[in-house]
């Protein structure tokens, strides 16, 4: 079976649903594949920064309707119990991935958009097209194709993706609570071996997703003896973790988190999200940056459809240097920020300093966010 289509979109995350449903608005073909059906949970810290409301609210994507936590304020504490707290910029919304991706999924399908429950496991760019084959044995071809799979996959190895030939030693773990905890705040609270971020999402609902070194992980038996033995030497985790009523039967898991730099373009697929490139949950940033990354594309492959640009590699090059200026530096900054919180003593060190220049943590923090986002070209 072969099906034609003008943009096919690999994955059907955040990044995949928002350019699926830009460019289906713009009566363009669109087909996601995706292996899960929706809604399901995912590893995710589940704060968005309030920079990519304007451009939700274009696509007439209306997330005050799932009634999501209001977030103006971040709180960051140590193992030793010093903690610093500001007002974020820009602010923020707490919503689950759960009930975030089902939105998208039912705006999608309102605008066109079709979808495929499969997983793709082949691509081949020939005569200036896709050949896209999938594990159920569909064929589909397109004129283009967005990655927004996530953070890792077989097809990584498939395109020879350098990072994927290379171990990460990152472990990423979450999960619901029922808890009392501030609907306004964010929080990163740091432990041996990594961090965990809290913060409420809708319907009272608490989500507390962290990221660990495998090395310091495998010492343990399991999640449960991990937050009682190392995550609970923070005083903070060890207050949420004691009195926190756990919602999932069990903490969701992901291995082989890796932050290594990646290609927007790979093969002459438009990489979208994570799979163009993680940034350090700790700049709690990602879901914004997945959003954004798809108004790039989406607003490039509109053009071509326009004639401009005019030719395969002036788009290519365009998403190339769009998607560097917005996110380079933010992935840079994450990844220094992260190697100086691996340590104790420097952590400590970084909060009295902060807390001598009270106007630093929120500069630190714009370096990781970007501004309000706007639509380019009128939605149809």
């Amino acid at each position: 079976m072969i099906c034609d289509t003008d943009i096919l979109i690999i994955g059907g995350g955040l990044a995949g649903l928002t350019a699926g449903i830009h460019l289906a608005q713009h009566n363009l073909r669109v087909t996601i594949i995706e292996k899960h059906t929706y809604p399901h949970h995912k590893v995710c810290g589940e704060y968005v920064s309030n920079e990519v409301l304007p451009y939700l609210q274009q696509l007439g994507i209306d997330v005050d309707a799932l009634n999501p936590s209001r977030i103006h304020r971040f709180l960051f504490s140590t193992v030793s119990g010093k903690t610093i707290e500001s007002e974020l910029p820009l602010g923020g919304f707490g919503l689950s991935r759960y009930t975030f991706d089902e939105l998208l999924y039912q705006r999608a399908l309102l605008a066109g958009v079709h979808f495929c429950q499969d997983q793709v496991i082949d691509t081949q760019f020939q005569n200036d097209a896709f050949i896209v084959k999938t594990a159920e044995e569909k064929i589909y071809t397109a004129p283009f194709v967005i990655g927004a799979y996530g953070k890792r996959s077989v097809l990584d190895k498939q395109l020879h993706r350098d990072f994927f030939a290379k171990e990460s030693p990152w472990i990423g773990v979450k999960a619901h609570y029922q808890a009392s905890f501030p609907d306004d705040l964010v929080s990163l609270h740091n432990f041996e071996g990594g961090y965990c971020g809290l913060c409420q999402v809708e319907n009272n609902v608490v989500n507390a997703c962290y990221l660990a070194s495998y090395e310091s992980f495998k010492k343990h038996k399991n999640v449960v003896t991990f937050q009682e033995q190392i995550m609970s030497q923070n005083p903070f985790l060890k207050d949420f973790f004691t009195k926190a009523i756990p919602l999932f039967d069990k903490p969701l898991t992901i291995s082989q988190i890796s932050f290594a730099q990646k290609r927007p373009v790979e093969q002459h697929i438009l990489m979208c999200g994570d799979t163009a490139g993680v940034i350090h949950p700790l700049c709690g940033n990602g879901m914004a940056m997945a959003i954004h990354s798809a108004k790039l594309a989406s607003e490039l492959i509109i053009g071509f459809f326009q004639s401009e640009p005019k030719s395969r590699s002036q788009l290519e090059n365009a998403y190339t240097i769009a998607w560097n200026a917005q996110f380079k530096k933010r992935l840079a900054m994450g990844r220094f920020i992260q190697s100086l919180l691996q340590s104790p003593t420097i952590a400590s060190v970084l909060i009295n300093s902060l807390r001598f220049v009270p106007g630093a943590l929120p500069v630190l923090i714009k370096q990781t966010h970007g501004k309000p986002l706007v639509v380019n070209h009128a939605v149809s």
